[in-house]
């Protein structure tokens, strides 16, 4: 069975074509909170030619959303190309995680469900590098043990930017040096290894207060700058948002 899962965020929506549970091809467009329908829907077309995805084959839609404004437009186009309703799922959606708590993200409970699925049997934390910095720490049981929500890291670079009148824009990727004499290599410095401190400082207390050593995984847009540049995270999986919305959805 043949399912597209769509992981509405803040700064991009990504895109994954199932096979089952595998995920064989993901792609990511732009978050425009004022897209509209007929927008979405020839993007959308475009991208189905170019990586041959046929919509008649598509026999289920998953939509997870931290943009309400986005979802009901997403759903709009869905219904326009495959003429079929999509599934939206979010933190009310049963699984073997709770939640605990109302005001939970779907990405961050999707996070937390597919960490539970994938990874059974010992803690867990997930680190989450998109708009916004999150480490999700769920037990065994699929307790959720608790969160923390810091500034992402690109969220972070644009306001250094838009609010200083000589620092240029920079490719965000590790410096040559800790210690840098031009610039570029200064302000990389400061995102790459004031970022992997404050990630490596939530690892290590979180560890303490729940009194393990968690298996870490590392998901978002940057994690992959981020996870050569430390042995405290383990997996790095840029699609592990969206096996976490298709666990919730499948049975749906």
């Amino acid at each position: 069975m043949n399912s597209i899962v769509i992981n509405i965020g803040n700064s991009n929506i990504r895109f994954g074509l199932f096979n089952g549970d595998n995920c064989d091809v993901s792609w990511v467009i732009n978050t425009k909170p004022y897209r509209t329908a007929d927008e979405l829907y020839v993007q959308m077309l475009m991208l189905y030619q170019t990586y041959k995805v046929e919509p008649k084959e598509i026999s289920k839609i998953i939509v997870g959303s931290v943009v309400p404004q986005l979802t009901k437009v997403m759903s709009s186009a869905i219904r326009k190309i495959h003429g079929m309703v999509p599934v939206i799922v979010d933190r009310t959606t049963p699984s073997g995680v709770q939640a605990k708590s109302k005001q939970m993200g779907t990405d961050i409970y999707a996070n937390l469900v597919a960490a539970h699925h994938l990874y059974p049997d010992r803690k867990k934390i997930v680190l989450d590098f998109g708009t916004a910095l999150t480490a999700s720490c769920i037990a065994e049981s699929g307790e959720t043990l608790g969160v923390i929500i810091a500034p992402g890291i690109v969220t972070a670079l644009n306001s250094l930017i838009s609010h200083t009148a000589q620092l240029p824009e920079i490719e965000l990727k590790k410096p040559k040096s800790v210690l840098g004499l031009d610039t570029v290599t200064c302000m990389q410095s400061g995102m790459v290894y004031g970022f992997l401190g404050m990630v490596e400082g939530f690892i290590d207390r979180i560890n303490d207060e729940v009194k393990d050593d968690c298996f870490v995984v590392a998901t978002g847009g940057v994690s992959h700058v981020y996870k050569p540049l430390t042995d405290k995270i383990h997996v790095m999986d840029r699609l592990h948002t969206l096996k976490g919305l298709y666990f919730l959805g499948e049975n749906l």
